[in-house]
């Protein structure tokens, strides 16, 4: 038996439509495209902070050396 004061709600129509699907769709792929761009940025960054250290470091050492 179920409760006398449950009351079913109305169904929504949830199914997208083509032009929500496409649009959902060109927003994740300019999602990605915009990560992709932030990745290669910060990668970037890294790198030459990296090769900055390094060649701060190998200075350290030749002064230590001499």
């Amino acid at each position: 038996m179920e409760p006398a004061c449950r009351k079913d709600k109305p169904k929504l129509n949830s199914t997208p439509t083509r032009g929500d699907r496409a649009r959902q769709k060109s927003a994740q792929q300019e999602h990605k495209q915009r990560q992709r761009a932030e990745i290669y940025a910060l990668n970037k960054v890294m790198t030459e902070l990296e090769q900055q250290q390094f060649e701060a470091f190998c200075k350290q050492m030749q002064s230590q050396g001499e």
